[in-house]
Parts: structure tokens; C-alpha cells; sequence
């Protein structure tokens, strides 16, 4: 599946959030990659609420149109006194916007191209425009888009409101450098309840692009102090991890081993026979999967394969699952995706196994948390976003963690530090709930007296 990237310059980005305000973009359908029909554009952007239509010609003119309206093909004439019609040019400073006529509608919902009367995109299900000043909406032809009506490009995109910042933060943290040496502390001294368990053991889950490879790298930086780049992380289309990878973090260069383990999977895909296979997955849940274990996108690891582990004890097991997704995407995950997490929430579930849900690339999702990460929590949107992703995947809101991956940095970051320790410490937290929830029992016979506690309870005698 290809990367669907926005046409956009900076420049330009800039001039149309000039436009709507304090808003993010989602790009919704992009025509040179799903087609220059109206049956693609409604496929993509029907019932998706206020959009921004962005159409690019030979003459380097960027124009369209804004609605605050759903389209729903109802064949009706839409009343929106929100919409408007826009138009950049190379040569202008600021961009042109075109109220509609009073009394008038904004634009007629019917099968065809986006329909705004003095506009009409998608002409005869091709890359053109029909331009007819004066229906609906005044302006100069040259003006709006230079007489060129043939169409290079033509975008579609969500518009979502930001919101401000809270008075107070929904979680308080200390961004101190106090704080931040605690949580370390508190990591690197962390011991599970099991004696021979001397490093949680983390999956780390979610769809292709999320960020999971750039956590590891992120929070292994972040113990030694310095960049690494241990895992390979990129931004394909298509997962860039086709291993199951376990990874040690070692405590600054040449230091001792961190008691976690993070394990790192084939990114998650909408279709059934493409990216990380359920079954490989409850193999790695039940610890049956080594590690450079290379997968398969036919079938799953079949039990007599080479990299299948049939004799595992507690520490081969996963301890905590993390699901990883990216926050800019969370009005964009299909309802196929979402299928595929409840799926495997209900196997986790059935394992025992406890779960946390990292958002990562906060800063891209909201401009006020790129402007000061420590906004992370006062940010209507990324409160909004969290609450969304809970609900929608049945994870309870204490176990939503936003994060920041390191991306572009060449140093390390106190609040970027603090964000990514916070979610180790949670993930050891949870470990240690997947442990005190075992049957001591059972365990200990399942594993040959491999596993006591390591309070007092006693050692068991089997006769």
C-alpha cells in the first residue's frame, strides 16, 4: 500500500490554516492515488464532517473550497454559512477567500464531484474544473484559479478543530530534573516478584508507521544518554520490521542491562493476509517465538518450524502488551483496524496479560505540544484524541500514555526524557500485575519449580 502524502507545501500549508484557524488537516483522498472520480472523492470523504477540498493546476494556483457539512449524496442543496471558497497563488501573500451569496446555498450534494455552483470539481469524472462564477459565490475567474481548469492534483481533507488549553492539566506531572532522575532510579532498581524474572518482558504492537521500532530506539537513547538507532525505524508504506525482535537496554554505554525487555513486531495491516498474523502473535504472547524469528506474510509459525520454542518458562512469556498508535491517524483508523485490535485484545485478555496504549508523535498532532512538550496535558485535542482511542478500543483511559519519539533531534530532551520513562514505569507497573495475578501453583509445576516468589512464600515440594 502506497504512502498517501499531502501536496502541500509549508508555504501553503500556512496560508490555508491562515483560513480555517486553529485547526489539523487529515488528509482524507488524494485523486492521483484513488482516482479522479466522484465515486472515489465520496468514497473517501462521505459522513466525514467538515472538509477543505484542494485542488492544484499548471498555473501553480492551490484552490477549493471549505464546508462545515458532511457529504451524504442526499441530492439536496446544503445551506452552510461556514463554507467558503479559497484560492493560493505563487505570485499572492495572502490567500483570496470567497464568502457565499446571502440566501444561497453553499453546495449541492449529489453523486458527482464536490458541487459548490461557481465550482465544480471532478468535472465529467476527470481531473477538471467547471467554473460559473456568480452561482453561489462572486469572484474573478483569474483571480480564483488563473483560467487554468485541468487539475495536476486534487485533495480532500478532514478539518478538526484543536481547541485550547485546559486551565489544568488532566495528569500532573513534574517536568523536573528531579523527577526525571527518579524515574530512572525507579526503573533501573525495579525487581519482579518472581525471583528468576529479571526483566519485564514488553510487546510492543500496532499498525504500520506507528512508531514502535522509534520507541525502543527513543527510550534506549534516552538510558545511554546519547542518539542510537538499534532498531530500524522509516516511514514505507509496508512494515520495515519483518523480524520479531527482542531488545536489551543497557543503563549508559557498556552498562548493565535495564530489567526490561522490549519486543518488537511486524506492524499491524487492515487486510486478513497481510502484516502481523493473530496466530504469530499469541505464539510471542506464550513466548514460542525466538527471537530474528522472520515472518511469514503466508501463514503463521507452524509448531515444528525451526524458530518455534516448544519449552518455555515465565520469562520467554510477554508480560504486558503495548499497543502503539499513532495520534495524527486516530480519526483515520478503518474499522478493519479496529476489528484487528479487538481481536487481539480479547486473545490478550484471555492470556492474562495486562495492556497499555502508547499515542505517539504528539508534537506533529497538536502545535501547542510542538510548541512546549509540556503541554502534552493541557491540550484539549490530545485529551480529546486519548478519550477517542479509549473508547474505541476498549482500553480504560489510565492506560492511554501520550508519548514523544525522538525523530529529528540530535540531543536529548529533559521533557521528551520524562514523557518516555513515565511510560517504562507503567509498563513495569503492569508487569508486576501480571505476576501477582498468576497461579502460583500451577506455575511453578507448568515450569519444573523454575518460578517461587521472592518474598517469603515458600518453595513448594512436589511429591
Amino acid at each position: 500500500m502506497s504512502v498517501v502524502i499531502s501536496g502541500l507545501s509549508e508555504d501553503q500549508q500556512k496560508q490555508l490554516y491562515s483560513l480555517l484557524g486553529h485547526v489539523r488537516l487529515h488528509l482524507l483522498y488524494k485523486a492521483s492515488v484513488h482516482g479522479f472520480t466522484a465515486a472515489a472523492f465520496h468514497g473517501c470523504c462521505d459522513k466525514q464532517g467538515a472538509t477543505v477540498i484542494v485542488a492544484y493546476n499548471a498555473a501553480r494556483f492551490v484552490f477549493g473550497a471549505y464546508t462545515s457539512k458532511d457529504y451524504t449524496q442526499c441530492g439536496e442543496d446544503i445551506k452552510d454559512e461556514a463554507a467558503f471558497l479559497y484560492s493560493i497563488s505563487a505570485e499572492g501573500n495572502k490567500p483570496l477567500r470567497v464568502a457565499g451569496i446571502s440566501g444561497q446555498c453553499a453546495f449541492t450534494d449529489g453523486a458527482t464531484g464536490p458541487n459548490y455552483g461557481a465550482l465544480l470539481f471532478l468535472h465529467e469524472d476527470g481531473p477538471a474544473v467547471q467554473s460559473k462564477p456568480g452561482t453561489g459565490f462572486h469572484f474573478q475567474a483569474a483571480a480564483m484559479h488563473g483560467g487554468d481548469l485541468a487539475l495536476t492534483e486534487f485533495e480532500v481533507y478532514r478539518v478538526e478543530g484543536l481547541g485550547d488549553l485546559l486551565a489544568k492539566p488532566w495528569r500532573n506531572i513534574q517536568w523536573t530534573a528531579e523527577r526525571k532522575q527518579q524515574l530512572m532510579n525507579s526503573i533501573l532498581n525495579y525487581k519482579s516478584c518472581i525471583k528468576t524474572v529479571n526483566q519485564a518482558r514488553v510487546l510492543l504492537v500496532g499498525p504500520v508507521g506507528a512508531g514502535k521500532s522509534s520507541f525502543f530506539n527513543s527510550i534506549n537513547s534516552a538510558f545511554r544518554g546519547n542518539m542510537t538507532s538499534q532498531a530500524i525505524a522509516g516511514t514505507a508504506g509496508t512494515s520495515v520490521t519483518t523480524q520479531f525482535r527482542t531488545y536489551t537496554i543497557k543503563a549508559g554505554k557498556g552498562g548493565g542491562a535495564v530489567p526490561l525487555i522490549l519486543c518488537d513486531t511486524m506492524g499491524l495491516e487492515e487486510n486478513a493476509d497481510a502484516g502481523l498474523d493473530i496466530e504469530d502473535l499469541v505464539n510471542i504472547h506464550k513466548g514460542h517465538i525466538k527471537d530474528r524469528y522472520q515472518f511469514s506474510p503466508s501463514a503463521p509459525l507452524p509448531d515444528s518450524a525451526p524458530g518455534y520454542k516448544k519449552h518455555v518458562t515465565l520469562n520467554d512469556k510477554i508480560h504486558c502488551v503495548v499497543y502503539v498508535v499513532d495520534t495524527c491517524k486516530v480519526s483515520l483508523l478503518t474499522q478493519k483496524m479496529l476489528d484487528k485490535f479487538a481481536t487481539i485484545r480479547k486473545k490478550t485478555n484471555q492470556l492474562g496479560i495486562p495492556q497499555i496504549l502508547l499515542m505517539t508523535k504528539v508534537e506533529e498532532a497538536c502545535p501547542l505540544v510542538a510548541e512546549d512538550l509540556k503541554n502534552v496535558y493541557r491540550s484539549v485535542y490530545i485529551q480529546r484524541k486519548a478519550r477517542q482511542l479509549s473508547e474505541s478500543l476498549g482500553i480504560p483511559l489510565t492506560c492511554v500514555l501520550p508519548v514523544k519519539n525522538y525523530s529529528e533531534e540530535l540531543d536529548l530532551d529533559q521533557d521528551t526524557d520524562i514523557l518516555l520513562f513515565t511510560a517504562v514505569e507503567q509498563m513495569l507497573n503492569y508487569a508486576d500485575s501480571f505476576f501477582e495475578n498468576l497461579d502460583t501453583e500451577d506455575q511453578e509445576v507448568n515450569d519444573n519449580l523454575e518460578l517461587y516468589r521472592s518474598s517469603d512464600h515458600p518453595r513448594p515440594i512436589l511429591s
